[in-house]
Parts: structure tokens; sequence; C-alpha cells
């Protein structure tokens, strides 16, 4: 059987997907073999000798920037946020399946943060903490910025989940003698198990990496981002290209680990 001769359209796409590709991904490239510069090696091209000197670096006491504190509250953060947007979520998309008075505000409310600079928003609740008398922190401050990223994100995801979601399962389950709770336990969750994990990454990752909503709001201590921009400042090794390679790599890590979960999910529910 004679293969379909290539349009020129398919070429000027191809080209354009590959130029697309580098253009994202060429950064990252470029930290990545930076950060294997040799001990007498710069911030720039080209590499002076190949080496792991500044990844053993990141693990000694450092004059400038603290890794390891700065990713342990990037970290904390992060779970708390994936796990509050996970469950305001989850309860946002059940009620609004029904109709009630104010949804319409509520909505709009919600999803507002959105189109607020998100420089604002960190202003706002860094004074909001000052002229309460209380003193703003990654933990607190911080963690209401974030969730004013995350939790719009995580409640449009499961607003689409639902929207498609048959009522039918759910009525068959009842007509069985299934109460509410057992309905929603072994039948509702289940089924979608695979997009709550999908909204938990979402906010661990739009909170890990987030910079402008935790300037006004992390007070004393650093997140990691906010290290990283100070290091940019002081630091002129290749350290901190290591920093963010292994920043980097630990985030594809999370990606990896979620979407096989959701896999091991999806053939568990195959199986039965």
């Amino acid at each position: 059987m004679q293969a379909e001769k290539r349009t020129t359209g398919f070429y000027v796409l191809a080209v354009f997907f590959v130029v697309f590709v580098l253009f994202l991904y060429g950064p990252l490239f470029a930290v990545f073999i930076l950060s294997f510069q040799g001990p007498r090696g710069g911030l720039t091209f080209p590499l002076n000798g190949v080496s792991f000197r500044w990844f053993q670096n990141l693990f000694e006491t450092q004059a400038v920037g603290n890794f390891g504190a700065s990713f342990g509250r990037s970290f904390m953060l992060g779970l708390m946020v994936m796990v509050a947007t996970v469950l305001v979520s989850l309860l946002a998309g059940l009620a609004f399946r029904r109709k009630f008075v104010g949804a319409s505000p509520l909505f709009y409310l919600t999803v507002a943060s959105l189109v607020v600079p998100s420089i604002i928003v960190s202003l706002g609740i860094g004074v909001l903490f000052q002229q309460l008398g209380l003193r703003p922190n990654w933990f607190s401050s911080g963690y209401g910025a974030h969730l004013t990223w995350t939790l719009p994100f995580g409640v449009l995801i499961m607003f689409a989940v639902f929207n498609r979601f048959s009522p039918s399962y759910e009525e068959a389950a009842r007509d069985l003698g299934a109460s509410s709770w057992q309905t929603f336990y072994h039948v509702v969750l289940p089924m979608i198990a695979p997009s709550l994990i999908g909204v938990g990454l979402f906010g661990f990752s739009l909170s890990y990496d987030e910079f402008a909503r935790t300037l006004m709001t992390s007070g004393s201590s650093n997140t990691l981002p906010l290290e990283i921009y100070g290091m940019t400042t002081n630091v002129t090794t290749p350290v901190l290209y290591a920093l963010g390679t292994v920043t980097t790599l630990f985030s594809f890590l999370v990606i990896l680990v979620t979407l096989s979960i959701i896999l091991l999910i999806g053939r568990k529910r195959a199986r039965t």
C-alpha cells in the first residue's frame, strides 16, 4: 500500500512545532547544561570543564541562601494548599450541582481573583495582616494568598467534571439501597478520583512555583522561589543553575508519580 504523500502544510506545521518546543524548553536545557560546569566554570557558555561540583555545593554551607529550609517551606506550603484545594473544590463541585440562592455571585466571586494582578493580591493580604496586628508568614498569610490562586482553578475543573457526570449512577446506587454516604464513597468518589488527583497536582504545582503572591506575604522566611530570586543578585556561581535543575527534576518527579497513580486507578477500575 502506497504511503500518503506529505503536503507542504505538514512540514510547515512540523517546523513550527519544533520551534515551539525549543522556545518552551530551550531555557531549561541551557540551565541544565550550565549546572554541570567545571569547578572554575562561570554563569555563561562555553563550559569550562564538566563536573558535579555545584550539585555537591548545594548540600554544603552557603554564604548566601538557605536551600534546605526554603525548599522545606515550599514543599509544606504546597502540601497544605493541595489538601485545601482538593477538599474545597470537591465540596464546591458537589454544592453547585444544585441551584441555590446566590450561586452565580458566589461563582464569580470565586474566580475573580484570577483577573486581579498577583502582586496586588499579595500586597493587599500583607497590608491586611499588618493592620490586624498579625505577623505575615508563609504558613498563614502566604497560605491564604496561594489559595486565592489555586482554588479558582480547582473549582473550575470540578465544575467541568461534574458537568459530564451522569446522575444515573447515583440513582442506580440509591435504588439498590445505598445511603447518600455509601453512594458517594463507593460510586462517585472512585469515578472522580483521577480528576481529584489532577486538582491536587495542579494545586501543589501552582503553590510550589508561586512567586508574586508570596512576595508580600511570606514574612521573613523565604520560600524556594523567593530564595532563588534573592540569589540571582548575590550568587555568581553555577550553584544557582544546579538548584534550578534539582527543583525542576523534582517538579517532573511529582508529575510522574501523579500520572502513575492515575494510571493505576484507571487500570484497577477497568478490571472491576
